[in-house]
Parts: structure tokens; sequence; C-alpha cells
């Protein structure tokens, strides 16, 4: 096996034998193999494979096709009924909820035990207790019985330990999907930083993430590899395959004869979607929840020559939200202290996803390029940015807020905060894409004009 490789598979199987009721078994154990009372169910079959030091190589496919068995077999904990499998290096892995957690002992007792099957020495944990405790940011409860804990504490201890004891080779089996927003973008910022230095082997059925992360993309399905390459071509693939084995009963569509939109058509303001109505007094209506911002509880990191104090959303006439609707025009304001003169201070911001993938954001250089602003030592300034908020499919995304000096290409991180606010999506009319925008008209022609 090449240096350079970091797991190789050739061949590898796994099969079950499947009986149809108890007493076969005993009939089975006694022919001692001249006869067969069982049938035999393949999870995986004939998987060959290589995946490259500092590759992340993602795995798809639909429930059952094999992926969580695949990876319990490259992780030890299930042997292989034919073929081989060579790993090189240290693996951790994320795989179904708590497991390798003893549910009778503490959290603290089940950190120790779970770094030790990973080869670290008590000294060696002890030694990263304290990152590990504080990673996983569960308090007083890593003194209680993990069986108390629920889903999201045990991937936050899960996750903790694997990020603290030096692997090689990273798995994880969609267990992110049940963690909060926060805790979700800090483990996507390890997952980044470790990208750059370790292998990475990541199961999703969210093809967004699969293409977000991952350099390539093995598609499983029954069992077998049924196709490996560029994470955009597989995926589309995949849910192409999806979409064409789903049976369920469609409305008929409409004829389509002619095409739609003409620059005669009568102009309709940006911020004005003429459903707007309709969907905002449906089930339909994008209600985001906006978390305040808490400058104790904020991540961040910079030089320190000046720091954000305050990230609020606002409204139209400069209210405070503690939720809006997707559509709605906002502003963001950021509150900045200046410890230092500022020369060419830029202020920024990033709408980002759970995944930590950049939706949308701006800056403040452009708009002061051919005239750059000083801001003296020891005062305060606020940049505000007002836009129209986009229609967000459901689910959680964060704002992260930074000021820095110098130019685009040049400049200096002064205060950089990962989740300044959390934004909840809690019902949407987006149907796909990741955001989506007002329309300003939606129309289909029959008069047969072009």
């Amino acid at each position: 096996m090449s240096s350079e490789i970091a797991i190789e598979l050739s061949g590898l199987s796994k099969s079950y034998q499947i009986y149809a009721k108890p007493s076969d078994r005993l009939k089975q154990m006694l022919m001692r193999g001249h006869r067969q009372y069982f049938k035999e169910f393949w999870a995986v079959k004939d998987v060959s494979l290589q995946i490259r030091k500092g590759e992340t190589v993602g795995i798809i496919g639909r429930n059952g096709s094999g992926k969580s068995t695949l990876l319990q077999m490259i992780c030890g904990t299930l042997n292989p009924t034919e073929g081989q499998l060579t790993v090189n290096g240290r693996i951790a892995a994320l795989l179904e909820l708590g497991a390798g957690f003893n549910p009778e002992f503490t959290g603290v007792e089940n950190v120790y035990m779970a770094a030790s099957l990973y080869g670290l020495t008590r000294e060696d944990v002890n030694a990263r207790f304290d990152d590990i405790a504080r990673f996983a940011d569960i308090g007083e409860h890593i003194d209680q019985p993990v069986k108390t804990y629920s889903s999201g504490m045990y991937v936050r201890l899960a996750f903790a330990v694997i990020a603290h004891v030096d692997a090689d080779i990273l798995v994880i089996d969609e267990a992110l999907a049940v963690g909060d927003a926060l805790f979700t973008q800090k483990c996507m910022r390890f997952l980044r930083g470790f990208m750059d230095r370790g292998t990475v082997l990541f199961v999703s059925h969210d093809t967004g993430a699969i293409i977000n992360l991952c350099d390539s993309v093995v598609w499983l399905e029954r069992g077998h590899m049924k196709d490996q390459g560029d994470p955009k071509r597989i995926s589309e693939e995949y849910l192409a395959s999806l979409y064409a084995g789903d049976s369920s009963p469609r409305e008929p569509r409409a004829r389509k004869t002619a095409a739609a939109a003409t620059s005669s058509a009568p102009a309709v303001p940006l911020a004005k979607d003429p459903r707007w109505e309709a969907i905002n007094a449906s089930t339909l209506r994008n209600d985001l929840k906006v978390f305040s911002f808490d400058l104790e509880t904020v991540n961040g990191f910079g030089h320190g020559a000046a720091n954000i104090q305050e990230v609020r959303l606002l409204d139209e006439a400069g209210n405070e939200l503690i939720q809006c609707t997707g559509g709605e025009a906002v502003e963001l304001r950021i509150t900045i202290a200046a410890h230092d003169a500022l020369h060419r201070p830029i202020v920024g911001f990033s709408f980002k996803d759970r995944l930590g993938q950049v939706l949308f954001g701006d800056n403040t250089y452009l708009t002061y390029e051919s005239d750059p602003i000083t801001v003296d030592a020891g005062t305060s300034f606020v940049a505000r940015f007002r836009f129209q908020m986009p229609i967000l499919p459901q689910g959680d995304y964060s704002i992260a807020t930074a000021i820095a000096t110098g130019t685009q290409i040049d400049h200096r991180q002064e205060h950089w905060i990962h989740d300044a606010l959390i934004v909840r999506s809690m019902s949407s009319s987006v149907s796909t894409g990741l955001v989506g925008i007002p329309m300003q008209f939606i129309r289909i022609d029959t008069d047969g004009r072009p």
C-alpha cells in the first residue's frame, strides 16, 4: 500500500444470514452446513476504493444502500465477509448516536474510556480534558450518566472527544444533523481546519453539504458502488435517480404554449412580489426568528485595534427585530469601538447556512475606496447594511461580522465574530435552491406571443 493512500478497499463485502424463524437458526447449527436454512443478504458487495491522504470523500445513497455498514467495516467495528481492507493512520469516528459510550457511565468516565480506544493514555486525556469539556460545552451534565443526555448532548461530547485525539482520518455518519446551530458551526469550523491536514470520510443525505465539502463522492446503491467522481456530477445524477424513482402521484402539468416574460411586461418594484400577500397569509410564510447578539458568549479573534460591540437586525423604522419574514427590508447595524486610530476600516458580514457555507454578504470597502476614512482612537462608529432579506429554506443560519483595516486584498483582521447573530427559518415557500428571492413577476402567456 502506497504511503500516500489513507484507506484502500479491495472487493470488500458484508453478508448477513436472514432466518425466517428462530428454529431455522438451530437447524442450521445442527446440519453443520449440509443444508442452508437462511437467505443471504449482502449489505455491501464487492466495493473497491482508494482514498488518498488529505482527501475529503463523501458517501451518498438511499437508506439501506450500505453506507453505515461500509463505514463500520472501515472503522473496525464490523468484520467484512469478503475482501481486503487496509487503513494507514488513526481513525476517529462519529457513527450512530452514542456509539462507543456506556450509558451508565458519566460523561467524564466516557471521555476517558472513548479516548483510550483511540490509544490515548490517562495522562494524555488529563492534559486535554479541559479542552474537550470546553468544546462539548454541556456544563455540569458532564458529571451525569450519559443515559440522561439528549441526542444533542451525545453528539457534543462524542465530537469533542474525536476532535482531540490527534486522528489522521475522521469518519462522520450524518451525526451532525441533530446538533444545534452554534455547535454545528463550531464543528464545521473544526472540520474545515482538519481537512487541511487530514482525511475525511463523510456520509450525508445533504447533497449541498457533499458538494460544498468533498473532493470526490462515492455513490452506493443496494450495497454496490454505482459510481464515483466529481461531487457535483454525482450528486446531480443521484438526485435525478431519486426523483426518477418517485412514484408518488403528481398533478398534471399545464401545457406550455408560449414563453413567459417580455421586455414590455409592466415593471413591479423588486420589494413587491405579486404573491406576497397570499404567501404571508398562508403556512408558507417565511417566518424568521432572530436570536439577540451576546458579546459575552460569541466566539471570535483578531488583533484587537477595534472590537465589535453590538450587532443588531432592524426594520425600516429602526426597531430591533426578534422576528421578521423573508423578503422584508432590513438593516444590519454593527457598532464598533476603536481602541487605536483606524485608517481605511473595512466592516463586513457573511450570511451562512448551518454548514458554514456563505450564502451572501458584503463589506464597506468599495463604498469608501476612492475616499478612505479614518476613525480616531477611543471613539465608536456604526456600519449599516440595508438589504432585502432573502426567503430562506427551513433551518438555522448565522451571520458572521468583521472589522479589518487595509484593502480588500491586503488587510489586517482586527475583530472577527463567527456567529454574531443566529437566524432560524421556521417555515418557507422555497422549494429549491439555497435561498429564494422575491420575483418581479411570474407569468405564463397563452396568446402566442414570442
